[in-house]
């Protein structure tokens, strides 16, 4: 089981990690699921470019050995939303569609990042397409849309 890093934590916001192997991301520590089933991770490049990442570990393996799909399909989820951050100005969204293409298996051991773009953002709706990979390979494609539901207090 891996253990819990130092934080700063910003009340209702995004955290920064202090130590270990994710020092200098953010994650989102208000949301339980994504907690659990990651924890997952992202940081803005030098470029302005959103990259989400996480280690894989056992307790995202399914009884095959390889990482379950619906792991995938929540770090798909979490890395749209930090992709469309600055499109979301403040919003709370939630998810309307998302497709996905699994391409190939995931270990133990293998470091997850997802990167994409905006490719269309207007009055509520927000759509995004990305790519996982592990270790740089891809392992997932996938493309969604998303809902502006109101502000955040």
């Amino acid at each position: 089981m891996s253990e819990e890093p130092a934080v700063t934590e910003t009340p209702r916001g995004p955290r920064m990690i202090e130590d270990g192997e994710f020092a200098g991301w953010m994650n989102w520590p208000h949301d339980a699921f994504e907690t659990r089933a990651g924890p997952f991770y992202y940081r803005t490049e030098d470029s302005g470019e959103i990259v989400c990442a996480f280690r894989a570990e056992q307790k995202h393996m399914n009884g095959g050995g390889f990482m379950h799909g619906g792991c995938l399909m929540t770090f798909a989820d979490f890395a749209l939303f930090s992709i469309a951050e600055r499109e979301l100005q403040e919003s709370y969204a939630v998810t309307l569609q998302m497709g996905s293409e699994f391409l190939d298996r995931v270990f133990v051991g293998q470091w997850m990042e997802a990167r994409g773009e905006v490719t269309r953002a207007g009055g509520k709706t927000i759509f995004v397409r990305g790519m996982i990979t592990a270790d740089a390979k891809p392992v997932f494609a996938f493309t969604s849309i998303i809902r502006k539901v109101g502000k955040r207090s």
